[in-house]
């Protein structure tokens, strides 16, 4: 059979640097046990199984990744789409592929019934590809519950690791490689923030940069902080370093990534930390920058430097998500939020004066234990006050190891469903009130790919967050230009190109 040819940089997709530097390990001697020249070293390892794989295909083997949840998740699976690329798979679409590899959320269960309907759809392509490997990630691995239902129930997954080794991806991949068993790999905390190892973007001209991992504030609903850890932050010199990078490899707009963007800073020597408003001022100044956006605030914590900040700088979106959960200070008690509803509309009504270009966002819960009706009218109370410009809203979730997951009062589902139709109805009326505002005005807007519905339409994204579809060519893909919005369709505009 024809053998594959491994010399090509553009198989592996890394970088000259980096591939002088896997190019160099002696696979005979012992890895290094640095980082990331370790994780180099395994790249270099992992290859030689992939390309007798190749060889043995006659093609190289594909890989496809999918993720579930938020865009911390997004951006952990360009970092294992990088390493995928680095060792020597083509990115692929489909699961029909010689890998899978499912980045899992946990934050409802129905996501997590999602990732088990899906490794079941790749079993059965697995049945007919004896050369497929199935790998599961994410928060959902690190819950006890989960690993244990795919030892027994999904043996035909190869590997399962989840959020805090993420970085050894390269290594897990070789272990698996090398055993004929399942690999489980899972850390309960991690502390390590690995820079430099290969990340494969999604766009060309967007990307996320991750600023902190994990969380410390505790949400009785949630379970990130257990499957996440506890808040560490990078040092801001690599983050503004990866800004330069990318704004140097064509990237235009970068979204600072954390579950509390807020509180960065947490585990920094003193000499190395620097609040949030004042890293983004930063960012904002990095330049071929041109938008800066970042998720999530935690409410307790979005201070008047940030306002001000935003205010200054033009170049950050003006799309601030703001998670309110509940309008009710009981429930919000009830909920660890650490802040009452009083607080969170001053904070709300002070964005509004300050930056009334502004859109607020939000994620309301309805149904938590002990919620009543009383407390929903809180909720709408505070809907109609700040007129949010959009609202992910939903019915609580019970997560197990979760202290709401315990709690007395859990309301009857028939209940929930009629509270949170009035939510969901003022939220939508609130929201098309406050898309209208931008008509006839001229918007810049970054282009972001061609119409689903409409090839000769190009669709963009406001500094808002607002989208807009209008005529264009594919070739503005990438650009910023100036809209004309001519005709606000509830929650998105029809526009045309200006001068």
């Amino acid at each position: 059979m024809k053998s594959v040819s491994i010399k090509n940089n553009n198989i592996y997709a890394t970088d000259p640097e980096t591939e002088g530097l896997i190019e160099s390990f002696d696979l005979n001697m012992a890895p290094p046990m640095e980082e990331p020249m370790r994780q180099f070293y395994y790249i270099a390892k992992v290859r030689k199984y992939v390309d007798e794989l190749a060889n043995k295909l006659g093609r190289r083997p594909r890989a496809c990744s999918v993720a579930f949840g938020c865009q911390m998740n997004a951006r952990d699976s360009e970092k294992i789409l990088g390493i995928l690329k680095a060792v020597g798979y083509e990115e692929w679409e489909s699961e029909d592929a010689e890998f899978v590899i499912y980045n899992t959320c946990t934050v409802r269960d129905n996501a997590d019934q999602r990732v088990y309907g899906r490794i079941g759809y790749a079993g059965g392509l697995k049945k007919a590809n004896p050369n497929m490997k199935i790998a599961v990630c994410g928060c959902m691995m690190q819950e006890n519950t989960a690993i244990e239902k795919i030892k027994k129930s999904y043996r035909q997954v190869d590997l399962i690791f989840g959020t805090h080794n993420l970085y050894k991806f390269a290594e897990l991949l070789a272990t698996m490689f090398e055993s004929d068993r399942m690999v489980i790999d899972i850390w309960k905390e991690g502390t390590d923030i690995v820079e430099d190892l290969p990340v494969s973007r999604k766009y060309a001209f967007k990307s996320g940069v991750n600023i902190t991992f994990g969380c410390n504030n505790f949400c009785t609903y949630c379970i990130v902080p257990y499957v996440r850890g506890r808040e560490r932050s990078r040092n801001p010199r690599e983050i503004l370093r990866e800004v330069e990078k990318l704004a140097a490899d064509g990237v235009k707009e970068v979204m600072l990534l954390g579950q509390n963007v807020n509180s960065y800073g947490t585990g920094l020597p003193d000499d190395e930390r620097i609040s949030f408003a004042e890293l983004i001022r930063e960012v904002a100044h990095v330049e071929g920058i041109k938008r800066v956006r970042f998720m999530t605030p935690h409410p307790k914590d979005l201070s008047d430097e940030l306002i001000q900040v935003i205010k200054e700088e033009p170049v950050i979106a003006r799309h601030i998500h703001l998670p309110l959960q509940s309008g009710s200070s009981e429930i919000l008690r009830r909920m660890n939020r650490k802040y009452t509803k009083e607080a969170y509309l001053d904070l709300a009504l002070k964005i509004r004066r300050e930056l009334p270009d502004c859109a607020i966002t939000t994620d309301i819960i309805v149904g938590f234990p002990g919620e009543t009706a009383g407390d929903v009218d809180d909720t709408l109370d505070v809907i109609s006050k700040v007129a949010f410009d959009n609202a992910f809203t939903f019915i609580y979730s019970k997560r197990s190891g979760t202290p709401a997951a315990n709690m007395e009062d859990q309301v009857p589902e028939d209940v929930v469903k009629e509270q949170f139709n009035r939510v969901l109805s003022l939220v939508q009326e609130t929201a098309r009130t406050r898309s209208t505002l931008w008509q006839d005005m001229d918007a810049e807007v970054l282009v972001e790919g061609v119409n689903e519905q409409d090839d000769s339409l190009m669709t963009g994204r406001m500094s808002n967050n607002m989208l807009v579809h209008f005529p264009a060519s594919s070739d503005m893909i990438g650009s910023f230009v100036k809209v004309h919005l001519d005709e606000c369709k509830g929650f998105y505009y029809m526009g045309h190109i200006v001068e």
